[in-house]
């Protein structure tokens, strides 16, 4: 294997791990947002994403970027958060081809209640990660990231 191969397996060996880490974290974060509060991983992130918003609301490309979703997949998510009364769909003034996706109060009570449920699964998962030594490094990288000074925005 010359140089360039082995720079190669690296990288993707660097990839395998990431991917491991990831599905180990939205595997717990899974199991403990279904069992105590009937949300998902991507639910929870859209909740999530709305609360972050001035106004609390967000176009639906901005959404589907926040979940990493598809906007078709987005649409159908938006749907059933809608349908459970979590969020609602706003046309915009400015543009009525454009459509905001706003989060209501039973979302956000759905929200503040499930939050502590999603950073306590986090925090066991990764506590579980930092054990295993092929993991160990890149929660070891999470945990060195410096805060963000203003909240996130997507978008």
């Amino acid at each position: 294997m010359g140089i360039a191969d082995d720079a190669v397996e690296v990288r993707a060996q660097g990839w395998r791990t990431l991917a491991a880490l990831h599905g180990a974290l939205d595997a717990a974060l899974e199991r403990a947002l279904q069992g105590a509060h009937e949300l998902s991983v991507v639910e929870f992130t859209v909740l999530d994403a709305l609360s972050r918003q001035d106004g609390w609301h967000m176009r639906m490309q901005q959404l589907a970027r926040a979940a990493a979703l598809s906007a078709s997949a987005t649409t159908r998510l938006v749907t059933r958060l809608e349908d459970r009364g979590l969020l609602t769909r706003i046309l915009c003034q400015d543009d009525r081809r454009g459509i905001y996706t706003e989060l209501t109060p039973a979302g956000e009570a759905l929200l503040r209640a499930a939050r502590p449920t999603h950073d306590a699964a986090l925090a066991e998962a990764l506590e579980r990660a930092e054990a295993t030594p092929e993991l160990a490094p890149l929660v070891t990288a999470l945990h060195t990231l410096p805060a963000p000074a203003e909240p996130v925005r997507v978008g």
